[in-house]
């Protein structure tokens, strides 16, 4: 989208460049003032014609019929583009409303659960709770400035915390909604979200790749926890995005977002 806006205002040079040339050529083979040479290129280029001034030498009418094929070239071809961009731009809008439906179905129905699961297993989760305490009247500068602390922050799982059969049991339930939404096609030019849905369906796979979890030996649980840190950190990244998003565009689904908060100690959906 963005190399299309580009490539229109390098179109937009044309038009001057057109004019440019125009009034240039006609002072010099038709002897005009500046102002009758602008005058008579835009008549020629527009293909009015008023006939009040006109060509007299070979090369001034050759030069016109160049400049006519020209104009008309430059202005279709800009006229195109701008329409091209519209069209481009409405289907931009319509992507990014299916791909925030998208988030929105993950979080309702996997997200917000898992990252109140992974809460749960972080042992330093105390040293960012309350700087995690999102509330209605968050502004874009608070949400910025929480990305930025949060960049800094050692996300872990204690493999020692981790409640593996509760967790693998709610994956499993969730397998047939994850793989759906990494068959989207939306998700291609979403490369935070895909690889974010990625980092939960391979630590679904892991799950089921063992037909126990109990007893499981030290270094096994230790990368079972490493690749739930890996979800754990995309999940945040992510979960903050989407609130974000909400603040700016559906209030009302904030609203219960921040009521549920995954890191509060007692969320609630009830209104006190």
């Amino acid at each position: 989208m963005l190399h299309q806006i580009k490539k229109f205002r390098i179109l937009l040079v044309l038009p001057a460049a057109v004019l440019f040339l125009g009034t240039t050529g006609f002072m010099l083979l038709e002897k005009l003032s500046f102002l009758d040479a602008l005058y008579f290129t835009i008549v020629t280029v527009s293909t009015v014609g008023y006939g009040d001034i006109y060509p007299i030498t070979t090369a001034g009418k050759l030069f016109a019929m160049l400049l006519i094929f020209t104009g008309i070239g430059t202005f279709l071809t800009i006229v195109t583009r701008l329409t091209q961009l519209i069209v481009h731009r409405g289907r931009d809008r319509l992507r990014k409303q299916r791909l925030n439906m998208l988030i929105g179905v993950f979080f309702t129905e996997v997200g917000t659960q898992l990252l109140r699961h992974f809460v749960e297993y972080d042992p330093n989760i105390s040293s960012i709770r309350q700087e995690l305490g999102i509330n209605e009247n968050w502004s874009e500068v608070e949400f910025t400035a929480l990305k930025r602390q949060l960049r800094r922050y050692k996300y872990s799982i204690d493999p020692k915390l981790m409640e593996l059969e509760k967790v693998s049991k709610f994956l499993k339930e969730k397998g047939d909604l994850l793989l759906r939404q990494i068959e989207n096609p939306d998700l291609i030019e979403y490369e935070a979200l895909s690889e974010l849905l990625w980092a939960v369906v391979h630590l679904r796979d892991e799950f089921m790749s063992r037909r126990s979890l109990s007893d499981l030996p030290e270094p096994d649980l230790a990368h079972l926890a490493n690749d739930a840190t890996r979800a754990y950190g995309h999940l945040v990244k992510e979960w903050l995005e989407y609130l974000q998003h909400m603040k700016r565009r559906y209030p009302y689904l904030y609203s219960l977002a921040i009521r549920t908060n995954p890191f509060s100690e007692n969320p609630s959906a009830i209104i006190k």
